[in-house]
């Protein structure tokens, strides 16, 4: 399930940057080590392997539109995520990339649902099932669900289906996370819509780190090392390429420092700053490590939501009709469990 609603949480990926695939690798070990709790091994490494598929899935349509993306990152119980390194320039964009992870967590459901008609697997038949449960309710209409991202490009009014629709799903699976999900959802269409956000509450803050070799400056009479209590305002130069990617050269001219950046997405620069630093004596000399914000208020872009009709009806004739094959496919694997449940019961 693609909880893209912890994409912003970078610092869960950087507790886990053990090379590229390393985080994804532990992640998804300590989450079948969890489900393992509960449920038996065999489940719970196919339940984590469907999650896997359906996050490859996003990863490949992202790359296909040329977006940058962290490898899936697994938290037990609450599923799956891929952090996406900059926001989609339009929504078919993003609707295509959230396209990507139903369908092919779906053909990966498949595939589990005809090894289990080919064997018999009572495993492999509640894998199926579950694998189609989980894609479909990622279509629920509610951002950031997949099917709320998709919804962007098909029409905007699914996420008062949503609002409404989704509630009544909460309610009936009894489930806190997705009540969470639900709540924040519905407050950010009323602050959008309803109550209008104030400028200050727009700010948002990105982070990066810098290492800066010091050694040399340090020799020179008069220089004066900042301690890693220091905090100061950098000044800034902002620009965004032929791709509409924003980036931000920050400049500390004492320490003849200059640092790149890219925001997350379009913005206006409001300030930014050295958040702290340390000092790091490393093989060649002496270093600054520093930690750089900068806050924004996003850019508004209205033509963000401007999708040509075509493509409109493309999407939202393939949402609804994915939608419904995961229904007929949850009821063809219910139906075959009651069968063999029927039979057992006979012998």
């Amino acid at each position: 399930m693609a909880l893209i609603l912890l994409a912003k949480g970078k610092s869960l990926l950087t507790l886990l940057k053990f090379g590229k695939f390393g985080g994804a690798l532990v992640s998804m070990a300590a989450s079948i080590g969890a489900y393992a709790l509960i449920y038996p091994w065999g489940f719970a490494i196919g339940l984590v392997l469907l999650l896997f598929i359906h996050e490859v899935g996003h990863v490949l349509a992202a790359k296909r539109k040329g977006m940058p993306v962290s490898a899936p990152l697994f938290i037990p119980f609450m599923g799956a995520l891929i952090n996406m390194k900059r926001h989609p320039a339009d929504a078919q964009t993003e609707a295509y990339i959230a396209f990507g992870g139903p369908l092919l967590g779906t053909v990966g459901a498949l595939a589990v649902y005809g090894a289990a008609y080919y064997t018999g697997s009572p495993l492999l038949y509640s894998l199926a099932y579950v694998g189609f449960f989980l894609n479909l309710i990622n279509l629920l209409p509610i951002h950031p669900l997949d099917g709320g991202r998709i919804s962007t490009a098909v029409t905007r009014w699914l996420w008062l289906v949503g609002v409404v629709g989704g509630l009544a799903v909460i309610i009936y699976l009894k489930s806190v996370l997705f009540f969470i999900i639900w709540a924040m959802f519905a407050y950010d269409l009323y602050k959008k819509f309803v109550r209008r956000a104030k400028p200050g509450e727009q700010v948002r803050t990105s982070i990066s780190s810098f290492l800066l070799p010091v050694e040399v400056l340090s020799q020179q009479p008069g220089f004066l090392l900042p301690a890693p209590d220091h905090r100061r305002e950098l000044s800034f130069q902002t620009f965004s390429t032929l791709d509409r990617v924003q980036h931000v050269e920050l400049r500390w001219d004492s320490l003849e420092f200059r640092g790149e950046l890219e925001l997350p997405e379009q913005g206006l620069i409001q300030r930014t700053r050295v958040a702290g630093l340390q000092h790091l004596h490393e093989e060649d000399g002496l270093h600054l490590k520093l930690y750089c914000e900068v806050d924004y208020i996003p850019f508004e872009n209205n033509l963000y939501y401007e999708v040509p009709q075509a493509v409109r009806w493309r999407y939202g004739v393939g949402y609804f009709l994915l939608a419904a094959f995961l229904v007929v496919c949850m009821y063809s694997v219910h139906q075959v469990d009651g069968f063999l449940a029927l039979a057992d019961h006979r012998r």
